[in-house]
């Protein structure tokens, strides 16, 4: 498409945040700078998963002060995955572009996303082009990548790169059920199985500047492997017996 004509797709971007105070609003200010000049039918959603952290309070203020950003406040944690689903369903737009909140993503990365984004491609999945985490969060998080790609029969780069630019269409028939953050998982398994075309982008990634990792602990490592062998059980495991 040209750029002419894209001015007139329609874009909502939206941010799953959970005590992300020291980022947020960045990420939304950076959101309105970068989609402004691409389109002219835009909004910027975030999603406030439960923050105990001054998140809400920043959240209320922008959206006073900026017409095209809306605020979803969940009563309490509802998980990665809760926080995804309502963003999805909140989304109004042709295309719907995410990322967490916590600004290891950059958003000005989106006209990677935006530019591969060609008549006849349904998803645009990001892929790190370098990770800029501790080493043991570098190792876990290739661990888990290459166990949810084989376990899950996926092609993709990066499994779990969460910056994403997804056609709304394509959730009129993938329907995500997952709370927690195997929902990346199931994602891009349903969309794969779907036949739907999938692109990969470079993007880059950032040392947290703010907060703690909601994942790398061993509870919440244990709890994702569980989370993910049954996902493997609902979704892999009858495909697996169909083939016998």
């Amino acid at each position: 498409m040209s750029e002419g004509m894209r001015r007139d797709v329609g874009v909502s971007a939206f941010f799953p945040a959970y005590n992300d105070g020291g980022t947020i609003a960045s990420m939304v200010l950076s959101a309105i700078l970068v989609l402004e000049p691409l389109t002219s039918d835009y909004e910027v959603i975030v999603v406030n998963d439960g923050s105990t952290d001054y998140t809400k309070e920043i959240l209320d203020e922008l959206e006073k002060r900026y017409e095209r950003v809306g605020v979803i406040h969940h009563d309490g944690n509802k998980g990665y995955g809760g926080a995804l689903r309502t963003g999805f369903a909140s989304a109004t737009k042709e295309l719907i572009f995410y990322t967490d909140g916590d600004a290891q993503y950059d958003v000005r990365d989106f006209k990677s996303l935006w530019e591969a984004m060609e008549q006849g491609v349904d998803v645009v999945n990001g892929y790190k082009v370098s990770r800029s985490d501790p080493l043991y969060r570098t190792i876990i998080g290739r661990m888990y990548h290459w166990l949810a790609k084989l376990a899950f029969g996926l092609r993709l780069r990066d499994v779990d790169c969460d910056f994403r630019l997804i056609r709304s269409s394509v959730f009129d028939k993938v329907h995500l059920e997952s709370d927690s953050g195997v929902i990346c998982v199931e994602m891009m398994k349903k969309i794969q199985d779907a036949g739907f075309k999938i692109v990969e982008a470079p993007v880059r990634h950032y040392p947290r500047a703010y907060g703690g990792s909601q994942f790398f602990n061993f509870r919440r490592i244990f709890r994702a492997l569980s989370d993910l062998f049954k996902l493997w059980w609902r979704l892999r495991w009858p495909q697996l017996i169909g083939r016998e």
